[in-house]
């Protein structure tokens, strides 16, 4: 197959001359400007700091010149910009956050100037092709910059400008503020006599410039009395690989990070699509031995390094959540593929730095951000991933401690404290360095792998020790919290299970030249039907039951029923297992958020099968249905389980041995949330909306009007009538049907069966038996007048 060339696209002008007329001069002329040259130049490095690298870096008197030599001008080079050192609140993700996507830019010589020019890969052609040259004219590169050529270097083989200003104005490609940021913080502008750049570093494929932004504000994130928030960046030049690696094809049925082209140059009569996944360039250092069935090494592994500042406590566990997916490289041939290193000493390298782009590092951030990140940069060209530096936050510990405690501490007595042994934190840690080193491998989140394994599965001893919790340790499946303590020998952790082999064979497995599509096309084929390969993107809103996040097992319902009991289990121990002497209750108030929290989520897995669908990423010659509606049975099962879990108050968060140490008040408001919460995410307009129309395509199917019928006969019970917790979650409900009378983003089926809903309620509250209770009777009158308020639209109940 012949590969497309996938070229700069941005065309510059006929009047930019050749590079070997820029000096065209009579010899007079040249002997003069060449002695000039010489002079500027040697004026200039005298005295000064002098660094060689992808091009060289000149410091002096304050200001940074960079020498780009005249080969490197027009080639590709590829601009990270994140924040090095972070400001509380500004932004989530804290140090080595991308503050902007990624972009490709290229210096060019004009005159006496030089350029800096900004690049797209959105649309390519074979430059062989007639239709590029009109890819180039319809594509033209903006001229980010332009610098003065302050000299030439000897021989002219370099020209050099003075970039200071770039980095220290507010230049928008490599700022540290978006608009909204700047619209939050009431940003006033920037002070250039407080932005400087703080060093620079050059490097033999990379320059790396360190530099602060300081901005002037009203309604800073952090510091607010000095007005002042400075921001330090740090920017990667990064030279694209010369010999661009051969790309591959993306196919949604295969979960992967990709890049998308708009390809003009394809056998197609419209403007033809292209993704690649992004994945790293592994290749057997003998293809012959490997097509042999031997297991080889690879010519350039992938090698992660921890950061020095990395407690040493921790680093064993870090390493080993890289390395386990070295095992899956061996299933496909593929031997050391994935290593970890301690990043050496100074006396061992005194060259090394984790801002190098030859080496990728796992950096250790401490804030308070409890969560780890797996990033990568990419050759926008190919998908190559050229490096990454996974981010892994100190206060991802509490996160562990927290999830791990309420999703398992009923069954597991190691959970069952406020601070864990070091060997079962480690082991958490190991957990989530996998997944993170796995977005780095181009994986992101499979939100439908959980869902292949049964609850009973789960519940059955040896199972999670020999498969996972999920078939992908890239699904948001976090310990499994179905199992009970009758569940003698149940696993409860994570790992890299079937389907992620699967999707690194997609990914990485050498293909000789020339049948690569179909090979990996019935690869797929192979593994379509069997729910473990399954790849099930995160949707909003429940769109895809099946495919949520936290959520386990196939049966969303059993599943948090069984959650629920180990919930009410260890709310009555909390106070003993979080208590430690000489210390107060922070840690006691803050699991018990957690268990709210827990069983938030699991009204939310249920909820969401209401008004949903199973999503089957599917090709045409699969001849299957891609959609798939949830059943009627399992949508009532849904309301039903919200009816009984949570809108029957649950009482057994009323934990007075809790409640008395943690709060003078507020668990009638985290109730209140609760079932507001269940509120909002059954009577979503979208939600609402699909309904009505898979009721019109089949009338057999649960209807808005059932769930209206449903949710009513759950919230207007006797019981909740006569309780405090009740009559604010009635109040609510009201309020909430309400409003959709007045949406004019829902379908008209779904105004009428509002209307309908609110018109049974107040019969209901009319016709019902009048207790003595003043306050209850107070509250019936209330509902039964803002009731009618919204039916009749009238303002008051003024007989108007």
């Amino acid at each position: 197959m012949n590969r497309i060339s996938l070229l700069i696209l941005l065309f510059l002008g006929t009047c930019v001359p050749a590079l070997s007329t820029l000096h065209a001069q009579d010899n007079g002329e040249d002997e003069k400007t060449e002695k000039k040259d010489k002079n500027a130049y040697r004026d200039l490095v005298k005295d000064a700091t002098v660094q060689e690298g992808l091009f060289g870096v000149i410091s002096k008197d304050g200001k940074t010149y960079f020498e780009l030599p005249v080969q490197l001008l027009d080639e590709e080079i590829l601009v990270v910009s994140r924040i090095s050192g972070h400001v509380k609140g500004l932004n989530f993700g804290g140090a080595g956050m991308k503050s902007r996507p990624q972009q490709v830019v290229r210096w060019q010589k004009h005159g006496e100037k030089v350029l800096l020019r900004s690049v797209s890969y959105n649309s390519v052609a074979s430059e062989e092709l007639p239709v590029y040259q009109s890819v180039k004219n319809n594509n033209f590169e903006p001229i980010v910059a332009a610098f003065d050529i302050k000299a030439y270097g000897p021989d002219s083989a370099t020209v050099v400008a003075d970039v200071t200003p770039f980095f220290t104005n507010d230049e928008p490609m490599i700022g540290a503020l978006d608009d909204d940021e700047r619209k939050r913080f009431g940003i006033k502008g920037l002070d250039k006599d407080r932005s400087l750049i703080m060093r620079v570093k050059a490097f033999p494929s990379n320059v790396e410039v360190r530099h602060v932004l300081t901005y002037k504000g009203d309604d800073l994130p952090d510091n607010k009395v000095t007005g002042t928030l400075s921001v330090e960046m740090n920017q990667s030049f990064i030279l694209l690989p010369a010999d661009p690696m051969k790309p591959r094809k993306y196919d949604p049925r295969v979960g992967y990070f990709s890049i998308e082209q708009t390809n003009y140059g394809l056998d197609a009569q419209r403007a033809e699509k292209q993704r690649f996944i992004t994945r790293w360039r592994l290749e057997p250092v003998d293809m012959e031995a490997w097509e042999r069935g031997e297991l080889v090494e690879v010519k350039k592994p992938i090698v992660y390094y921890i950061d020095p500042a990395t407690p040493a406590e921790w680093a064993p566990y870090i390493k080993q959540g890289v390395e386990d997916w070295q095992k899956a490289f061996e299933a496909i041939g593929l031997k050391n593929a994935i290593q970890a290193k301690d990043a050496p000493t100074k006396a061992e390298d005194p060259d090394w730095s984790p801002e190098d782009v030859r080496y990728s590092v796992i950096r250790y951030v401490t804030t308070e951000i409890q969560n780890a990140q797996g990033p990568h940069v990419h050759d926008p060209r190919t998908g190559e991933i050229l490096e990454s530096d996974i981010i892994w936050y100190h206060n991802v510990m509490n996160l562990l401690r927290n999830w791990y405690l309420i999703q398992t501490a009923a069954v597991n007595p190691e959970a069952r404290s406020a601070k864990f042994e070091r060997e079962v934190m480690g082991k958490l840690i190991r957990f989530v360095s996998a997944h993170e080193v796995g977005h780095t491998l181009g994986l992101p989140h499979n939100m439908g792998s959980s869902p292949a394994y049964t609850v009973e599965q789960l519940r059955t001893p040896g199972f999670v020790q020999e498969n996972g919790v999920a078939p992908s340790i890239m699904d948001y499946a976090r310990f499994n919290y179905v199992a009970q303590p009758e569940d003698e020998g149940v696993g409860l952790q994570p790992k890299i299970g079937p389907y992620d082999y699967y999707a690194i064979r997609y990914g990485y497995l050498p293909i000789p030249e020339g049948n690569e599509e179909q090979v990996l096309n019935e690869m797929i084929k192979e593994k379509a039907d069997d729910p473990i390969y399954r790849y099930g993107r995160q949707t909003r809103n429940g769109y895809d039951a099946s495919a949520q996040t936290e959520d386990i097992g196939d049966d969303a319902v059993l599943a948090s029923t069984l959650g629920i009991a180990n919930l009410k289990r260890i709310v009555p121990q909390l106070q003993g297992w979080m208590a430690e002497d000489g210390k107060y209750f922070d840690n006691l108030e803050e699991v018990y958020d957690n268990v709210i929290g827990q069983l938030r989520r699991y009204t939310g897995h249920v909820a969401n099968n209401v008004g949903s669908v199973y999503e089957w990423q599917r090709s045409s010659d699969e001849n299957k249905i891609v959609y798939e509606t949830v059943s009627r049975e399992k949508q009532a099962a849904a309301v039903q389980f919200v009816n009984e879990q949570i809108f029957k108050t649950p009482m057994w968060l009323v934990n007075e041995d809790i409640l008395q140490r943690i709060s003078a008040t507020g668990v009638a408001e985290k109730i209140a949330s609760l079932q507001e919460y269940a509120i909002r995410t059954l009577l979503d307009e979208e939600r609402l909306n699909r309904m009505v129309e898979n009721k019109a395509r089949d009338a057999k199917t649960y209807g808005v009007m059932d769930l209206m019928e449903g949710t009513r006969s759950g919230v207007f019970t006797a019981e909740n009538t006569n309780s405090s917790y009740g009559r604010n979650l009635q109040a609510a409900y009201v309020e909430a049907v309400t409003k959709l009378l007045k949406n004019e983003e829902v379908a008209a089926d779904v105004r009428a069966a509002a209307r309908a809903n609110l018109t049974q309620i107040r019969t209901q509250l009319s016709n019902g038996n009048r207790p003595g209770d003043a306050l209850v009777q107070g509250h019936r009158d209330e509902l039964a007048q803002n009731i009618q308020v919204a039916l009749t639209g009238l303002e008051a109940m003024t007989g108007k």
